[in-house]
């Protein structure tokens, strides 16, 4: 094991710092430690750096697939034992999978957070000693209901698939979503999940971190006992490259009639990486315009020209590929997607030239500053962001200037961003219309698929 690397990182708002440790075990495996006695519970996160993007043509949704199968039972788990243990000894735990990442993650009472790091070790070193038949089939059929009532079966289910689609070209690695095609789904073979896991789930493509009431001394001894002796694989073949050009160059657009309750204007536009002061500058602005009732886009659409029902724009951050800025627009009564657009294109092209108010950027930086302070207040969310860091940016000590970075971006910067890439030419857009006529009347529309929904992290159903 090497010797540990301490270190503090500020939250950046509060003036508190919250004390990092590295680790590296023999095998790989990189350990992040924060110690935080303010209330007796511990929160482990492991994060292994596999995600759709490493999906290969016709074998799309593995990877979520695989995250419900490490809930099936290892060698010395019996089937659903993870979920019984935890919760029997009052945790709480989950897993989801997302383009770039599958993570998974326990609450503990601090007393039992050996248990939670044996258990993520054992599934870790040996889920094949229990993976079949039965289990794969099981977990198919519940990923396929599961892409039938969030997907296929519900209103504008299919939205983000297609634009996704739609944004990034064939062959891309960010072109499928995380939960994969029905055929894709049943193709899936036993060796194929087992191949799967010998490739991804080793401790040399993993991040563990234990944040809060911990002995950091004894919690690394029970992480070198139980995950030290699992060996390393060296299989795994870096994603495919996710780089394209800053836009789009055209709009695309795909009309759809289905059985909506209103009509609908969403789009995705092309934002920087993940990680960039560009990001950070995009995030601003879509804040600005789109981020509950005081955005321009609510008050322009459903305040004052009271076309819309619910108006909302935000940014689904990609590391490894271009960012997403996600439109989702919802119309009222009998207003027509060309009413709505053509005031979307009004704002953004205001926007563009005039850039944000001195007032709107305050209220955004801080309303981005309430929610990152919100995140860190637990100690699972900071795990999850320490696990975020060191996987996607090689570095967890870069969560303390996180947010500093954001409260440092300027007006310039935000007015430069949407200049060059909120326009009409760098946007993949989706049109629904009801199938009948009756059903645009229909205002009745809640907001539950705007851009927050985007980030298609599928959870493990306990």
């Amino acid at each position: 094991m090497a010797n540990p690397a301490p270190a503090s990182a500020s939250t950046g708002g509060t003036g508190a710092a919250i004390a990092i440790t590295e680790h590296r075990l023999a095998n790989g495996l990189r350990v992040v430690l924060s110690e935080d006695h303010l209330t007796p519970v511990a929160a482990v996160c492991l994060w292994y750096d596999v995600g759709s993007r490493h999906e290969v043509k016709g074998r799309t949704g593995l990877a979520h697939l695989f995250e419900h199968l490490m809930f099936q039972g290892s060698a010395n788990v019996s089937n659903n034992g993870h979920f019984e243990l935890v919760q029997g000894a009052g945790g709480s735990l989950n897993g989801t999978t997302s383009f770039e990442r599958t993570n998974y993650f326990e609450t503990m009472p601090a007393h039992q957070l050996e248990l939670a790091l044996w258990l993520e070790a054992d599934r870790m070193g040996s889920l094949l000693a229990a993976l079949d038949d039965a289990s794969m089939e099981n977990q198919r059929d519940v990923v396929k209901n599961e892409r039938r009532q969030r997907y296929d079966n519900v209103p504008y289910g299919t939205a983000f698939e297609k634009l996704t689609a739609l944004s990034f070209p064939d062959g891309h690695p960010y072109h499928h979503t995380p939960i994969g095609s029905m055929a894709d789904l049943d193709a899936a073979t036993l060796e194929d999940a087992r191949t799967f896991f010998r490739t991804y789930y080793a401790p040399n493509n993993a991040v563990l971190s234990v944040v809060g009431d911990i002995d950091p001394e004894q919690t690394i001894a029970w992480v070198e006992k139980y995950f030290g002796s699992i060996p390393a694989h060296d299989g795994k073949q870096p994603p495919r490259d996710g780089a394209l050009p800053d836009t789009i160059g055209r709009e695309l657009r795909e009309d759809i009639r289905e059985d909506v309750p209103s009509r609908a204007l969403m789009a995705a536009y092309r934002l920087p990486h993940d990680g960039t002061r560009e990001a950070d500058a995009a995030d601003l602005a879509l804040t600005i315009l789109g981020s509950g009732e005081s955005s321009r886009l609510y008050n322009r659409l459903v305040r004052r020209d009271r076309t819309a029902v619910a108006a909302g724009f935000g940014l689904l951050r990609l590391a490894g590929a271009p960012s997403l800025g996600w439109l989702d627009i919802k119309t009222s009564g009998d207003a027509t997607i060309e009413q709505v657009e053509t005031a979307v294109d009004e704002e953004l092209a205001r926007f563009a030239a005039e850039g944000p108010t001195a007032a709107e950027l305050e209220r955004a930086q801080a309303q981005i500053e309430r929610e990152w302070l919100d995140r860190l207040t637990t100690v699972a969310g900071r795990a999850d962001e320490l696990c975020r860091y060191a996987v996607l940016f090689g570095d967890p000590k870069l969560l303390g200037s996180a947010l500093t970075k954001v409260l440092d971006v300027t007006a310039e910067e935000v007015q430069a961003i949407a200049q060059a890439r909120l326009h009409p030419q760098n946007r993949a857009v989706l049109v629904y219309e009801p199938t009948t006529a009756d059903d645009a009347d229909d205002t009745g529309t809640d907001a539950d698929q705007t851009a927050t929904d985007a980030t298609e992290e599928e959870g493990a159903a306990a």
